[in-house]
Parts: C-alpha cells; sequence; structure tokens
C-alpha cells in the first residue's frame, strides 16, 4: 500500500495503471467529469490525457478489458449544469465496452461517496479524490498555477487531497466491494476478475509491504440493506486507544459523537493532543451556513474540554497566504494506525451516505510499520507548513509534543497554518447548528447503535 497525497500524483498514477489493465477497471465514485486533463500539459505517450477520450481509447485498444463506471444519480445534474458534454454520457450508458450506470440505491438525499478505482481485482485506489474537475493539484499548491483550470478554463484554487493505491488481497477485496455496489446499484451481478497482470503503477514507490489493511465502511439502511457503521466506530476506537497524538485532516467537523469523544480524551491529564486540520470553511453559501455553524458550535464543546491546551484547529495558506481548501480525509493516531479514506468529519459520512476507508494499524514490535505511519504524519505537516520533513521530525522529537513542533516552525510571512477563528454564532446559526437537514446522522427510522465493547471503552476513558 502507499499514500498518495493531492491529486497529480494519483492522476498519472492511476492513469498509468489503467494502461496496463486486461479485464476490469471500476469507477465508483461521488461525482465524474470526462473532461479532466489526467496530466495537465505533460503528454508523455500517445494516450489522450483527457479522461473521456482516454477511456474509449483504452476500450478500443484491448477487446477483453470492460470499463465501468458508476455515478451517484444527483451528482449527474452537477454534470450538467457545469456544461459536461453529453456525448460520452448518453454514449456509456448504452455501451457495452465503457458503462456508465447512476447509483440510486440510496435513501432519499443520501450520497454515493465512495470513491474507488479498481484495475483487474489486483489494483485498488481508496480515498478521497474524485476523478472530476476541481481536484488536480500539486504538493506546491501553487497562486494561479495555470494548470489548475476548470475545463472552462476559469481559475481554480488550491486543494489538499489523499488516496491509497493498494495490491493483494486487499485490492480484490476492494474490487469485491466495488461489485456489491454496482449490483445494488444496477441488480447486475460481476464475476470476479482472474488474470496474470501487474497493474501497480510503473514509478510509484511503495510504502508498507506485507501488512494488513482494514477495510472499513459506512452503508445506509435502504430496502433489504442493513445499517452498516464500521467508519464510526473505527474512528471512535482510534480516539479511544491513542496515546500521545491524534492528528487529523477533515474538510468538515460537524458530528457532535466524534467531538465528544475528543472532548472526552482532553479532559485527561495525561491524553493525546488533536491536532485538526479543515478548510477555512466549506464551499458554497448555503454548505457553510450548515457546516461551518456545526464547526463553530463544536469548536467550542472541545475547547472547553481542552484543560491542557492540547487541542488545535488549523486550517493551510500557501506561499501566497491564500487558502488552500481541504478535501483530505485521514486520521492518524500516535504511530500506531493511520485511516484514509472517503469519510469525513461529519454525520452523513458516520451513517447516512456511502463511504469506504482503510487502515493500516503498526503492531507491537512493528518498528517499520510504525515508522512509516509517523512518516506520513510528519510529511503532511511539512507540507503544510513549507518546510523539509526532517524538521517536524527533528522539532517532534525535541519538544515532545506535536502542536509545539507547528508552533515552532509555523510563519505568518510564507506557507503555513492559521487558527480556525472562533465566534458567536447568530440565532439562524444556532437553529442551523442543531439541524440534521443538511447532515443527518442515519436515515429516517434507524437508531443509533453501538457495541457494548466500544461503550466500555469511552465509559473507561470519560
Amino acid at each position: 500500500m502507499t499514500v498518495l497525497v493531492d491529486a497529480a500524483g494519483f492522476f498519472e498514477h492511476a492513469r498509468s495503471a489503467m494502461l496496463k489493465a486486461e479485464r476490469s477497471i471500476m469507477i465508483i465514485g461521488w461525482d465524474f467529469d470526462t473532461r479532466i486533463d489526467l496530466v495537465p500539459g505533460e503528454p508523455k505517450d500517445d494516450a489522450p490525457e483527457k479522461l473521456g477520450k482516454f477511456l474509449n481509447w483504452m476500450a478500443k485498444r484491448r477487446d477483453d478489458l470492460t470499463i465501468r463506471i458508476l455515478k451517484w444519480d444527483i451528482g449527474l445534474i452537477n454534470s450538467i449544469t457545469r456544461g459536461e458534454t453529453p456525448f460520452y454520457l448518453l454514449e456509456w450508458m448504452f455501451s457495452k465496452k465503457v458503462q456508465l450506470k447512476l447509483d440510486s440505491a440510496h435513501p432519499s438525499l443520501s450520497a454515493h461517496h465512495m470513491k474507488l478505482l479498481v484495475i483487474d481485482d489486483k489494483i485498488a485506489f481508496c480515498g478521497g479524490i474524485d476523478m472530476t474537475v476541481g481536484r488536480w493539484d500539486t504538493r506546491d499548491h501553487l497562486d494561479n498555477d495555470k494548470r489548475r483550470r476548470s475545463p472552462m478554463g476559469f481559475a481554480q484554487g488550491p486543494w489538499h487531497d489523499a488516496t491509497t493505491c493498494i495490491s493483494g488481497p486487499a485490492a480484490a477485496t476492494i474490487g469485491e466491494l466495488a461489485r456489491m455496489r454496482w449490483q445494488s446499484a444496477t441488480g447486475e451481478a460481476l464475476d470476479a476478475v482472474s488474470t496474470g497482470s501487474d497493474p501497480w503503477p510503473p514509478g510509484l514507490d511503495v510504502d508498507f509491504e506485507d501488512v494488513d489493511v482494514g477495510i472499513s465502511r459506512t452503508l445506509p439502511q435502504y430496502e433489504s440493506q442493513p445499517q452498516v457503521c464500521e467508519i464510526e466506530v473505527a474512528k471512535l476506537a482510534m480516539i479511544a486507544f491513542a496515546k500521545k497524538c491524534i492528528y487529523i485532516e477533515s474538510q468538515y467537523f460537524a458530528t457532535r459523537i466524534i467531538a465528544e469523544a475528543l472532548a472526552a480524551r482532553l479532559r485527561e491529564r495525561d491524553g493525546p493532543e488533536v491536532v485538526l486540520i479543515n478548510p477555512e470553511g466549506a464551499g458554497g453559501w448555503l454548505e457553510a451556513k450548515f457546516m461551518d455553524s456545526a464547526r463553530i458550535r463544536l469548536m467550542k464543546l472541545v475547547r472547553e474540554a481542552d484543560l491542557h491546551g492540547r487541542f488545535r484547529l488549523l486550517y493551510p495558506v500557501n506561499d501566497a497566504r491564500t487558502p488552500i481548501y481541504v478535501h483530505a480525509k485521514i486520521m492518524i493516531c500516535d504511530d500506531r494506525v493511520l485511516k484514509l479514506g472517503s469519510a469525513n468529519l461529519n454525520n452523513r459520512s458516520m451513517g447516512y451516505d456511502t463511504e469506504c476507508d482503510v487502515i493500516i494499524e503498526a503492531p507491537d514490535g512493528d518498528n517499520a510499520t510504525a515508522r512509516c505511519i509517523a512518516a506520513h504524519r510528519n510529511e503532511l505537516v511539512a507540507e503544510h507548513l513549507g518546510c523539509e520533513t526532517s524538521q517536524v521530525e527533528e522539532e517532534y522529537a525535541k519538544r515532545g509534543s506535536l502542536i509545539a513542533a507547528i508552533d515552532a516552525l509555523n510563519r505568518s510571512d510564507r506557507r503555513g497554518l492559521i487558527d480556525v477563528p472562533m465566534r458567536e454564532l447568530t440565532m439562524d446559526e444556532e437553529l442551523l447548528a442543531e439541524s440534521d437537514m443538511a447532515d443527518p446522522e442515519r436515515p429516517s427510522g434507524v437508531a443509533r447503535r453501538m457495541t457494548g465493547y466500544l461503550r466500555r471503552q469511552r465509559y473507561t476513558h470519560a
């Protein structure tokens, strides 16, 4: 397994892996846009750069290859309103080689939010990056990067994201999950794929070898599908067992059960630090009204519990001090556990949308895995601070505190991290912060349930 940070690397390596596909490419996502350039301005072969043309070119090139795309049905509205050509969408809805289907197998206004790319059941990408507009960026997050343009030519802001590339039985299991989702949406049962291919992207270094990969899901109760809240349980378990540091990147901070779990640990005299990286604010007026109001409410809850000064909520800016939008969904606890996927810190991701996260844990005595998990945390912090990973490692080792290391390396005249400001909510924002209209926890009639084991652990730490 390898962690890929920011979409420039993901798009490039995903394209390289798809070029090696023999039987099957499955793209399961919240959104999808045929017009994006996978490698903006950097052609390295004869294959097309734009995603739609690339997939058609692949389908014609390989007789035995079938490409299946599953897109959230309500997300089709986004495609139409932003000007995406209907040519590919209509062609693929009736094609046998490149098949586009819309996923409507979910409760009303629930979102299919998994972001999966599976190739021959040998390689799977699982994380937070959709193959759509507005995602491409490099780790430099340059201001006014001319490569970061919409298909219509409009400038797009800096965007921070992450995904994983996985091989072996874990990739085959993610392939099984993709087929289950396809069957739920279309009624078509697909067989597992068996090939001799090795589509691991050339040039992509391996981070973790010979490790177990946990796969956790959120699935809302719908018709015969039971409620699945594995991601919520995993997040709470990680928070409960962290000893020194909880590092989180998320698009939102809007789920009370997670905030309460963090608050309980912060009240402890010897509990862990919590560093949470968010965007400056949610995108769009309506989304900001709901999600930012909920964030302020939970910030107050957690800060009141932070009796020992161990909590920071920050957003990143680039060298021009332009805010970088954080879309990554990452949680790293100590040097022990790394979780990365599609689930945010909001109610929907805990029980109302479909989500998929992957988890790596370093067992006792596995120092190589532990070092790699710590290196990824330090590398992410270094990216946000515009410094070298070694500097973060040195400051963390010297001070014994990630917060102190960030404060020592942070600068106000360049790329860095800024505290999310606290303010009082207006009366209408108070009502929105408590409303589940935009961010419901469960489908109607589904109660929150938690295992007795996890309840006991939460009680112990509280």
